[in-house]
C-alpha cells in the first residue's frame, strides 16, 4: 500500500512547511493526484488520518484535486482530455497518442496555515 508512504511524505513536508513559516498547525492540505498516478484516494485519506496525529497536521483537511488525462493529438494538433483511461486516443478525431500531457501529476498544491496570531484574530 504505497499510499502509507505518500501520506507520510505528505505530513512530513506539511509539517516542515508549517514550521518554517511560523504557523502552528496545518488547517488544510490540497493535493493534485492525476489518473494514472495509480493513487486510491480511499486508502490515501485513510493512510493520511493515520500519519497525521501528533503532528501540527493533525486537524488538517485533506482535498484531492483529480487530474484527467490530457493527450496531445498530431492530426488536431491540439491538447485533448481523454473521457477515461482505457483508450489512449483523441475523442474527436480518433488518432492513438502517447503523448501524455497531463494526468501523472501528484503534487502537493497548496497548505493552509494558522498561526496563534490568526487564530485570535
Amino acid at each position: 500500500m504505497h499510499e502509507l508512504s505518500i501520506a507520510s511524505r505528505v505530513v512530513e513536508l506539511a509539517t516542515e512547511h508549517c514550521r518554517a513559516a511560523a504557523g502552528d498547525r496545518v488547517t488544510a492540505v490540497t493535493l493534485r493526484i492525476g489518473r494514472l498516478a495509480c493513487v486510491h484516494q480511499e486508502a490515501l485519506r485513510f493512510s493520511f488520518d493515520i500519519v497525521r496525529a501528533g503532528t501540527p497536521v493533525e486537524a488538517a483537511v485533506l482535498h484531492v484535486v483529480e487530474v484527467p488525462v490530457t493527450v496531445w493529438c498530431p492530426t488536431c494538433a491540439v491538447e485533448r482530455t481523454l473521457p477515461g483511461i482505457q483508450h489512449f486516443a483523441c475523442p474527436v478525431c480518433g488518432t492513438p497518442s502517447g503523448d501524455i500531457r497531463a494526468g501523472q501529476e501528484l503534487d502537493l498544491d497548496s497548505l493552509e496555515l494558522e498561526t496563534t496570531e490568526t487564530a485570535s484574530s
